[in-house]
């Protein structure tokens, strides 16, 4: 399947978290997001500054770290663990975002787009995609 590297908004390409299924060929297949869902996971600048940032490594994330070399594909096996580092990363948000010199709250609403797609993913035995 060919696939975009991006999202597009108007004027800025930012990063897209989405929920994959595999089919019975282990083809992936990227689901439509719900209604009322937001599937935003940031800036493409992100990938690095957020993401995959010093502090960010530095508390053991090895996920989302990924972001900064490639898009995130997290299988359907590896999303309760995800889970448990999005739970690290909003424990420790408040330094985390001094530490990027991001608002805490916004880097707060995109883990929640990206804990709602794993929370989605999980419960349909599917996998979630950032990129």
């Amino acid at each position: 399947m060919d696939r975009p590297r991006h999202r597009w908004s108007t004027a800025v390409m930012t990063l897209a978290v989405d929920v994959f299924l595999r089919d019975a060929d282990g083809q992936w297949n990227v689901l439509d997001v719900p209604e009322g869902c937001n599937d935003s996971a940031g800036f493409e600048n992100w990938r690095e500054t957020v993401w995959g940032s010093a502090p960010v490594r530095a508390l053991g994330a090895t996920y989302l770290p990924v972001l900064a070399s490639s898009d995130l594909y997290v299988e359907a096996s590896d999303v309760p663990e995800f889970l448990r580092e999005i739970a690290l990363l909003r424990e420790h948000l408040e330094g985390v975002a001094g530490a990027v010199d991001k608002q805490s709250d916004v880097i707060g609403s995109r883990l929640d787009n990206i804990e709602a797609a794993a929370l989605r993913a999980r419960e349909i035995g599917g996998g979630v995609l950032i990129w």
